[in-house]
């Protein structure tokens, strides 16, 4: 390796020089303090574990953005964890066991097989995670405090884009297609391919009555004047009326906590359709690609870790949300000490210190003085104290 190469990053991976990496830490204390005065525990899941137990639940997709290495002690494959989520899902099932409603919040880093949109493999994912409550209110309180977050990170224009894999799930068990066709028809659904579609419906589905629905499915999509289509539309399909009719309660609470906010139905999403039982929802902003911040319910993934616990949540990329908003941090305001063996002089940096504030001491045979430092007060020796002095 040549030695240039020798500081070379691999591909999508990014290091954090101060002011970044500053405002993403001041970004994650923030969001943490929101979480937690909600009542959200803060939990720590390894970075790396066993193979087996990371992909547990997760769709394929889930399973090619995971890195995988050998475990020298055991021989067994271990993963890097690509989402923290299934792991905070097996902490609630497996771990804390607990019987009612469960709240758990996380920051952490993660990493990517393959780049996102932005180009990055290497993510700062934080998030919520609600446990042990089937109702519309979790939905509803988590997709509050997504969008809490994104204002606490600077985001402005944003758009709620509502969606419940339960509508198509219910079409589908009335159609009895393969495994392998209805994965097909989940994928033609997310690329919006509607001539593929039609093609696809005529070869698959004669229920013909069925096969109209899920031509229009796609085209049910926008405002809220769509959901009353739906329901006309899916008359005699009670499950998919049901779903319609927690997508418009979840809307409404919304709505009447972020007037501000937009919202978007998109009633044949299936976003992680193996993984999602429910309500699936994405934040959007106009300067910015893809969605910014996402989540949904996923009740089916703690059974795998032999707990069966309704569950939902959200998550976003800190690094993502800095990038977006240049977010920055408060301003710090430092004090510069000179290079002086005085023991009180000591004892006053200690004292400072401890109090919070930040002291830079000058190093024997510096040159650079308070202002060259950041500094905006100095300790100056006034008749054998030492006092702070405005620059």
């Amino acid at each position: 390796m040549a030695t240039a190469d020798q500081w070379l990053l691999p591909d999508g991976i990014e290091e954090l020089y101060p002011k970044q990496a500053t405002a993403i830490e001041a970004l994650r204390r923030e969001l943490l303090d929101l979480y937690q005065s909600w009542g959200y525990d803060l939990v720590l899941p390894p970075l790396l574990e066993y193979l087996e137990s990371l992909n547990t639940g997760m769709g394929n997709d889930f399973k090619l953005q995971t890195l995988k290495v050998t475990d020298q002690l055991s021989g067994r494959q271990m993963g890097l964890r690509a989402d923290i989520t299934p792991q905070v899902a097996r902490i609630d099932a497996h771990g804390l066991k607990n019987e009612g409603p469960t709240r758990l919040c996380y920051a952490g880093s993660v990493l990517h097989a393959k780049p996102n949109l932005s180009g990055s493999r290497s993510l700062i994912q934080v998030g919520v995670e609600l446990f042990g409550h089937a109702n519309t209110d979790s939905d509803t309180e988590v997709i509050e405090l997504m969008l809490r977050t994104l204002r606490a990170a600077g985001c402005t224009s944003i758009t709620l884009d509502l969606g419940h894999v339960g509508i198509c799930q219910s079409l589908l068990e009335k159609s009895e297609l393969p495994e392998e066709q209805i994965s097909r028809l989940f994928d033609i659904y997310q690329r919006k391919a509607t001539v593929e579609l039609d093609d696809f419906l005529g070869a698959h589905v004669h229920n013909q009555e069925l096969g109209n629905i899920l031509q229009r499915l796609p085209k049910l999509s926008g405002s809220a004047e769509c959901l009353e289509e739906a329901r006309q539309l899916l008359s005699v399909y009670p499950e998919a009326i049901t779903a319609v009719n927690e997508l418009e309660v979840i809307a409404q609470q919304t709505k009447a906590a972020f007037p501000e906010i937009n919202i978007y139905y998109d009633l044949s999403e299936l976003r992680g359709y193996r993984y999602h039982t429910g309500v699936v929802f994405a934040a959007y902003t106009p300067s910015h690609g893809q969605a910014i911040a996402k989540g949904g319910r996923y009740d089916d993934v703690g059974e795998k870790f032999g707990r069966s616990r309704p569950a939902t949540g959200f998550s976003t990329d800190i690094k993502t949300l800095v990038n977006l908003t240049q977010y920055r941090a408060n301003p710090v305001s430092k004090i510069f000490a000179p290079s002086d063996t005085d023991p009180t002089l000591r004892d006053k940096i200690n004292s400072l210190r401890n109090a919070g504030e930040v002291v830079i001491k000058s190093l024997l045979g510096q040159k650079e003085g308070a202002n060259e430092c950041g500094c905006d007060r100095q300790l100056v020796n006034r008749n054998g104290q030492w006092v702070l002095e405005e620059l």
